[in-house]
């Protein structure tokens, strides 16, 4: 899977961009705040049609403009997509191949894409919130009844909170209304349970082989789903949905007095463990940036083998965080196979560890400028 392009128009500092990528390394370099990251940010929206950095879709449109565009052409290896996305105080359009698409998830996982930034080096000790999204995203791509899924479970969730709060404000309940809730709750969300349970029993397969590699073999690295409730990975969904269900009459009196729904996938946590030692709490961060680093060229790994192609990867100046040995590690397992693009103020920690020649663009106050051969 390759961007052979990509057209901007109103999008953050760039009024209008048009731009023909490498298939294997582009870097995108200049000095902090000049539109590196919006150029990286702009790949991962078109494809997620979200950001990794904001939730306000507003930040999107150039100052003064009422829309912003993104669009670009996708190389599979059967065939060629084009893509386009418009963002306006309306909300979000997207096309495939210049049909309009009625729901983003029918149109997420055209274009495949890993984001790798400073920040994901916190996925191990970050906040369960962190890696909840971790999970959301990456599943996602791969697997758009997930996600449908997964927006079914947040409607829901969000409806059952507000009659919470209701009650507490009305002092009146309807236990019908608060079943059926529960029970369409416990639907979705032991979907959403099951697949997660079968993405990560896949991704750790391909981590641990990969932190293996990465420690020489003194490390093994594990990854644990940690529920809100008692279930586990053996559990069909119907057993899932069974027990998820006796959990939310359980603490129903609980979740009318806090106004909120206690238990569920929106509660759930993942657990690392090194040679069998919780690395969230007592590895290094030396041990603590080789189980992300696995993770994410897992999530790569586990791409290919899901849907027949290695997806995009996009480095925001992640290498500066990374040592000497990691960066080796990221380059050769990248380097030839997967269409990378990258962010960096200096080529100085890069060039010695590229066997081929990338493209390479000059970034400067929102003005583009490939460098020469």
């Amino acid at each position: 899977m390759k961007l052979t392009d990509i057209h901007l128009e109103n999008y953050r500092n760039y009024e209008q961009l048009a731009l023909d990528f490498s298939p294997n390394l582009t870097i995108f370099l200049g000095e902090n705040a000049q539109g590196k990251t919006n150029l990286l940010e702009s790949i991962y929206v078109l494809a997620m049609t979200r950001s990794h950095r904001t939730n306000n879709e507003k930040e999107f449109i150039r100052w003064g403009e009422d829309i912003a565009r993104i669009e670009g052409n996708v190389q599979k290896r059967n065939s060629s997509v084009k893509l386009e996305m418009a963002i306006s105080a309306k909300g979000k359009k997207t096309k495939i191949n210049h049909l309009e698409q009625r729901r983003l998830s029918d149109y997420i996982g055209f274009l495949n894409v890993i984001l790798f930034a400073p920040e994901d080096l916190s996925l191990v000790k970050g906040s369960p919130q962190v890696r909840r999204r971790f999970i959301d995203m990456e599943l996602g791509q791969v697997n758009p009844n997930y996600l449908y899924q997964l927006s079914q479970y947040q409607t829901l969730l969000k409806q059952r909170n507000q009659y919470l709060r209701r009650i507490n404000e009305t002092k009146k309940k309807d236990e019908v209304f608060l079943e059926v809730l529960a029970e369409q709750l416990a639907e979705s969300g032991s979907f959403v349970l099951f697949y997660r349970y079968q993405f990560l029993k896949k991704l750790m397969h391909w981590a641990n082989e990969i932190h293996e590699t990465i420690s020489q073999q003194k490390e093994d690295l594990a990854i644990c789903y940690e529920p809100s409730i008692k279930v586990d990975e053996s559990m069909e969904r119907e057993e899932l949905k069974a027990v998820f269900l006796e959990a939310l009459k359980k603490n129903q009196a609980r979740d009318l007095m806090k106004q909120t729904t206690s238990v569920g996938p929106h509660r759930d946590d993942l657990l690392f463990l090194v040679n069998q030692q919780n690395v969230q709490t007592f590895g290094s961060q030396g041990q603590q940036r080789t189980a992300a680093l696995s993770i994410k060229l897992a999530e790569i790994e586990l791409m290919n083998a899901e849907i027949g192609e290695y997806p995009i990867l996009l480095l925001d100046d992640v290498l500066s965080e990374l040592d000497d040995e990691r960066q080796i590690h990221l380059m050769a397992a990248i380097e030839g196979k997967v269409q990378t693009f990258l962010t960096t103020t200096s080529l100085a920690h890069i060039e010695d560890k590229m066997k081929s020649k990338p493209a390479i663009f000059h970034v400067s106050e929102g003005k583009i400028e490939r460098k020469s051969e």
